[in-house]
């Protein structure tokens, strides 16, 4: 099939691009550049079925270009970090809301059936229900909170109205090889492996008995294919959690990685964190249930933090060596 990915140069989208390649299928990316990178597609920028398509989901034209004599459109663009969205909601908005309203549009236009798209495990805002279930959610604690639920809702009226067949993903806290370890909103796994890797002491907001759903990227891929080539009809127009069900501590976490830096470098097993205060927006815990996917969507993701912290591990040191 021919495939749109938009924000395809990122984190998740280079790493799904690699993955439906290698299926054969063709791949269309779509990227503004403004937090992906023209390295994450190195492999895929060789390959016979990727073509890469540089330009903006706001603005319309890119959006009705991109999608021509698509298939099927994965929707992982957007402005990210919930620190972003207090210090510039306007742009939040702007990319995740009217962009997002483009890509459904465009999408609904050029006769494409299906539309799957990233959600996020922040919609869940002030609920404390643990694990979080996708019908069961609170009010948002912030401006990138409303852009992705509004994302979800705009799908579920274009389902109801147009016949577009959906799927949202909410991701919970994604981590592995190609994060961006640098900037002001780095992730916090990245962030800690390169400041580890420089022998600095990271800083946990809190005093690290927060926790989160860490996922490995492979998993998360896993079921980003799922949800575009299923062919269960309960499985369409329905959000799900994309996450690992277990919820990880930033303490545990500090520690693991620590651990695994440690066999590489003594200096590192001797580091003791910094703690500061809490972050605005931060909620507590999270944590998912992830049996709507296992049971729609035969997610069974297979590499547990730990794993996936060692791979992790073993790709930014080797990426800091080159």
């Amino acid at each position: 099939m021919q495939i749109l990915v938009t924000g395809g140069a990122g984190f998740i989208g280079s790493n799904t691009c690699d993955a439906l390649l290698a299926l054969d299928h063709t791949v269309i990316c779509l990227d503004n550049f403004l937090t992906g990178r023209i390295s994450n597609l190195s492999d895929a920028l060789k390959h016979p079925n990727f073509s890469l398509i540089e330009g903006d989901i706001r603005d319309m034209q890119t959006c009705e270009l991109a999608v021509k004599d698509c298939d099927i459109v994965l929707h992982l663009a957007a402005l990210g970090s919930v620190p972003r969205s207090i210090n510039d909601p306007i742009t939040t908005n702007d990319i995740n809301i009217n962009g997002f309203l483009n890509m459904l549009t465009a999408t609904k236009n050029a006769g494409i059936k299906r539309f799957v798209f990233a959600a996020s495990s922040s919609t869940y805002g002030d609920s404390t229900a643990l694990p979080k279930i996708e019908h069961q959610i609170g009010r948002p604690l912030s401006p990138y909170a409303v852009t992705k639920y509004v994302g979800e809702l705009y799908a579920d009226v274009f389902a109801k109205n147009y016949g577009i067949e959906f799927i949202g993903l909410r991701y919970f806290n994604v981590f592995g090889r190609r994060q961006d370890p640098q900037g002001a909103y780095a992730a916090v796994i990245p962030k800690f492996i390169s400041q580890l890797l420089k022998n600095d002491a990271p800083v946990i907001n809190g005093d690290g008995s927060f926790s989160r759903d860490f996922t490995y990227i492979d998993n998360v891929v896993e079921l980003n294919i799922q949800a575009l080539l299923t062919q269960n009809k309960s499985a369409i127009n329905q959000i799900y959690n994309v996450a690992c069900g277990e919820a990880t501590s930033l303490n545990s976490l500090f520690t693991m990685l620590r651990d695994e830096m440690g066999l590489l470098d003594q200096n590192v097993k001797t580091i003791e964190p910094i703690y500061e205060k809490i972050r605005v927006g931060d909620i507590p815990h999270s944590l998912a249930s992830i049996e709507k996917a296992k049971q729609l969507l035969h997610y069974a993701p297979e590499i547990s933090v730990e794993e996936g912290i060692k791979r992790t591990v073993a790709w930014y040191v080797k990426d800091s060596i080159h």
